[in-house]
């Protein structure tokens, strides 16, 4: 019993000279006083929605401008992006061999973007995503303002960001430059923050500040969004899409804060009929309809195979060899979109365009805009000025194709109902 009590002695005196050693070594700490916070968090107490150290209780929707813009200029994004280009070549636009209906639909979407984009289903290994990633070369250059996410147009303000909108406002002047039409790739496996934007976590800790992160909408704003294997997307993307087409413009509602940006592109998707049908809603959005098949020509597929060997072998050789004609289909876009204000259609010919819409029992005026316009670019695309009836016969299937109702006993293709009934108008 005195050993233990000894050894309980021995224990306490132990403890309490390391407790002295550790108040020695470890100061005791001061108490936070709201000077003792820095400057960046102490002037925060404005903001809500428990970003800062003095927030209200009550969460409040604020409409939120500062946007986090990226540290490089446009001059240098540009020169990566044509590093990256010439460090992965892509196969020329003049060299895809037959498709014709696929690439008179892209073509004429890059002369006249208002319509609405394209939506390109077929076989499997007929080329589509090959053929639309190839149309980067070909796309012309716009003007934007300098240092802004959302490529804004510094003469249409239903293209500019509420920045630029609010300097505008203001008679501040804005530095312009040109730069390419940009094409954003929407990957299947992409997250709703990617796709619409969030808030940059990063910037609201370290500096207190409610800033939006742009995402692809945002980056796709009057250029091209690509959607590869569309009938798998994800019904919650479709749906941002749909809004998105429909409004023009990309609401984001993230952690009590409200954005809006303007986000104008054009839609191409494409798919495997074979894999899944499209949703009626998104199919409706897109402007033209091209069907893709397999080529069963001996000589074009022998052609395809060694056209496509060659690329393999010498990217750059091959990309080299196509140069002249590259640059002249070029020059046709840059010249088709600088006269398309220009080009007339006949009241005649209107009314025509609306009865077989209407006789085809087309939902929606949009089949009508969409085939007005696609003939007019179509039009400009040849070098004329005034519209012919063969212009609308050659676009009028790819317009209205996916607006028809479908029947499920009818055998026969949309598209030959679609000509059939427009010789019949016509006549």
């Amino acid at each position: 019993m005195a050993a233990l009590i000894a050894l309980s002695s021995n224990s306490s005196s132990s403890a309490a000279i390391l407790a002295s050693r550790a108040r020695t070594l470890i100061p005791s700490p001061t108490p936070l006083s709201p000077a003792s916070f820095p400057a960046h968090i102490h002037h925060k107490r404005n903001f809500h929605g428990g970003i800062g150290t003095g927030f209200r209780r009550r969460a409040r929707r604020s409409i939120i401008s500062n946007v986090a813009a990226p540290d490089i200029s446009p001059t240098e994004a540009a020169k990566k992006l044509t590093d990256k280009e010439s460090q992965r070549p892509v196969y020329p636009f003049s060299a895809i061999v037959g498709q014709d209906e696929m690439k008179l639909c892209l073509l004429l979407n890059v002369i006249d973007p208002k319509i609405g984009g394209v939506m390109i289903m077929g076989d499997r290994g007929t080329g589509k995503s090959t053929t639309v990633r190839s149309l980067v070369d070909l796309l012309p250059e716009i003007r934007v303002v300098v240092g802004d996410p959302f490529n804004s147009d510094p003469e249409d303000p239903e293209s500019m960001g509420m920045e630029v909108r609010e300097r505008v406002t203001k008679g501040e002047e804005l530095p312009i430059t040109t730069t390419k039409i940009t094409m954003v790739d929407l990957p299947l496996g992409a997250t709703e923050d990617r796709v619409c934007g969030t808030i940059d976590i990063e910037k609201a800790l370290t500096e207190g500040v409610k800033a939006f992160e742009p995402g692809l909408l945002a980056k796709a704003n009057r250029g091209i969004l690509y959607v590869d294997e569309v009938n798998l997307l994800d019904d919650h993307l479709v749906d941002v899409l749909l809004d998105s087409a429909a409004s023009g413009w990309n609401t984001v509602e993230r952690e009590g804060i409200s954005i809006s940006h303007p986000a104008r592109f054009i839609l191409i998707g494409s798919g495997n009929p074979e894999e899944g049908e499209l949703r009626p809603q998104l199919l409706d959005r897109f402007g033209m309809h091209a069907q893709v098949g397999t080529v069963r020509d001996a000589e074009l597929r022998v052609k395809i195979v060694e056209e496509r060997a060659m690329f393999d072998r010498d990217p750059r050789g091959f990309r080299e060899s196509y140069k002249a004609d590259q640059e002249k289909l070029r020059q046709q876009i840059a010249s088709a979109r600088s006269n398309l204000a220009s080009v007339q259609i006949d009241h005649d010919l209107r009314v025509n365009i609306s009865k077989v819409c209407a006789e085809l029992n087309v939902d929606g005026l949009r089949g009508d805009i969409v085939t007005n316009r696609a003939a007019k670019a179509l039009a400009s695309l040849k070098g004329r000025d005034k519209v012919t009836a063969d212009d609308i016969a050659t676009v009028i299937p790819n317009c209205l194709r996916h607006r028809l109702r479908k029947d499920p006993l009818e055998s026969i293709d949309s598209g030959l109902l679609v000509i059939e009934k427009f010789y019949e108008v016509f006549s």
